[in-house]
């Protein structure tokens, strides 16, 4: 029976392990936290990766824990709606909030809960060192000592340490931070997402359901800042610091949370997405696209497990490179704007970007102005791989 190591237990590598146990393999998998993430914002679900899940039999625990939203409304200085754009504004599962959409945190607990007991987890732990040979790879953790798998998955997101140990990769700045956590506010969403935007920052509402709790989320645009991670809610305090609306209250709570994910917006790019008897999955290796990070790590795990499961490990990641590198490379364009559409430099920005906002959903060509999200969404179709309990 073939070992394979998973470093990162986010939804790619969750994935993946769910399919390689399929097929018979042995999956570890070793993340960085002391335990599962299950913090974070609201995420899609769009396209051919419902397909992957329903193949795995988690549909309807997935839309079970849909978040109840329906649509974006942007909101001006003062707190008002000045535009909306529902999720029908696009047509089917190609509007702006997706069919399906559920907390990252509660698509990692499905995952997770549908695995067999008998995969192995290594937690606070990272991969420090690795050495191929003939017969597998010598994988040294931090705190672990050394074991040896025959291949290894780098699942562990754009600041992958597999990928910075055996990859030449380019990350470009994306010229932002991004940051979520989890708060409560007494607010009416009636099923809307919030979004609100002062100069060069922007806060994004997801509500959870009625109960008043919701994912709060702080973006801002700048030049990277010196050891920014050290001290995130004290950069973010000072950032948002005399914003209106709701902001001032939300930063109160920020202080206070124990679950805050804050990073620098990148997008990696990398010709090769394996290397010897190392590969990677998800946005480890095509992170940085607008919307369908999850789709994607979600349809790569099927294909990269299916391949493996038919070949051996040369033939299979050349094979899951060609099987994905067109559906990845339809979600790499950015949307109209760019960063800028997103965090404008200036009130008149917002205003402009906000009256755009406002008359897309009735201007003729819409779709194509979104990106194509519904044909990108389905640009590959799975293949059947046969599932087996005794891999050769």
């Amino acid at each position: 029976m073939r070992t394979v190591l998973i470093s990162g237990a986010g939804i790619a590598g969750l994935s993946l392990a769910y399919w390689l146990t399929e097929y018979g393999f042995r999956p570890t998998v070793v993340e960085r936290s002391p335990s599962l993430r299950t913090g974070g914002h609201a995420i899609d679900i769009r396209g051919t990766a419902r397909e992957a899940v329903s193949r795995m039999g988690l549909m309807d625990a997935i839309r079970a824990r849909h978040t109840g939203t329906h649509g974006i409304a942007i909101l001006n200085e003062a707190g008002e709606p000045v535009a909306r754009m529902g999720g029908d504004d696009f047509g089917d599962s190609g509007g702006i909030v997706a069919e399906i959409e559920i907390l990252r945190g509660d698509l990692v607990q499905i995952l997770h809960d549908a695995l067999p007991s008998g995969v192995e987890y290594i937690f606070g732990d990272t991969v420090t060192a690795l050495a191929e040979h003939d017969n597998g790879i010598d994988v040294t953790f931090d705190e672990a000592g050394t074991r040896t798998f025959d291949i290894v998955v780098g699942a562990d997101g754009i600041r992958s340490g597999v990928r910075d140990l055996v990859f030449d990769a380019e990350i470009r700045d994306m010229g932002y931070y991004m940051s979520y956590f989890a708060a409560k506010m007494d607010y009416d969403f009636n099923g809307w997402e919030l979004m609100y935007s002062v100069p060069r920052r922007a806060v994004l509402i997801y509500p959870v359901g009625d109960s008043g709790e919701v994912r709060a989320g702080f973006a801002f645009a700048c030049p990277e800042v010196p050891d920014a991670r050290s001290d995130p809610k004290a950069v973010l305090a000072k950032v948002f610091d005399g914003v209106g609306w709701e902001v001032p209250g939300l930063v109160e709570q920020l202080r206070q949370t124990d679950d805050l994910y804050f990073d620098r917006a990148a997008e990696v790019r990398i010709e090769q997405w394996s290397n010897g008897r190392v590969v990677l999955l998800g946005d480890s290796a095509f992170g940085g696209s607008v919307g369908m990070g999850t789709s994607m790590a979600l349809v790569g795990a099927y294909v990269l497990a299916g391949e493996l499961s038919e070949n051996g490990y040369e033939q299979a990641f050349a094979q899951y490179q060609c099987e994905m590198r067109d559906y990845v490379a339809t979600h790499r364009k950015r949307p109209p704007g760019g960063t800028n559409g997103f965090l404008p430099r200036t009130r008149r920005g917002i205003w402009l970007r906000n009256q755009f906002m406002r008359l897309l959903p009735h201007l003729p060509g819409r779709k194509r102005m979104m990106g194509g999200i519904e044909k990108s969404a389905n640009a590959i179709t799975l293949k059947p791989y046969t599932r087996s309990v005794s891999p050769a």
